[in-house]
């Protein structure tokens, strides 16, 4: 298979060059330097490294790069305008929500998930 050569990353069209087996994680740090989809357990498990693609939450540890190929990947870094942070995110901070802030980008884009589809999930929804 040939080297993924653009993802189109938080609005905009990013050059990469990357084996299409990569994890998209790792596309994500070690090439784009967007650091705050975070590797917890690399399993899926935990969600320390969600993003969205397509608007949908995915674990970017065990998504292959190739998968996210003409697709639309948002990461917390692209939440944010200016100065200005995403709703979800003031929300975190006026509730204290931050724990050691590890898993916290993780748990945000899931969220944004949730609300994007559902804008009144119920408890059980959120849990």
């Amino acid at each position: 298979m040939p080297p993924v050569k653009e993802l189109h990353v938080n609005g905009a069209a990013r050059p990469v060059d990357a084996d299409p087996a990569r994890m998209l994680l790792s596309v994500l740090r070690d090439d784009l330097g967007l650091t705050g989809a975070k590797y917890g357990c690399g399993e899926a498990h935990c969600g320390a490294c969600t993003v969205l693609l397509d608007g949908r939450a995915v674990r970017s540890c065990t998504t292959r790069v190739e998968s996210a190929a003409g697709k639309k990947v948002s990461t917390i870094e692209g939440l944010a305008v200016g100065e200005k942070l995403h709703a979800i995110q003031e929300a975190y901070i006026a509730v204290g929500a931050m724990q050691c802030g590890y898993c916290i980008p993780g748990m945000i884009m899931s969220a944004l998930a949730l609300l994007t589809k559902n804008p009144e999930p119920t408890r059980d929804e959120i849990i």
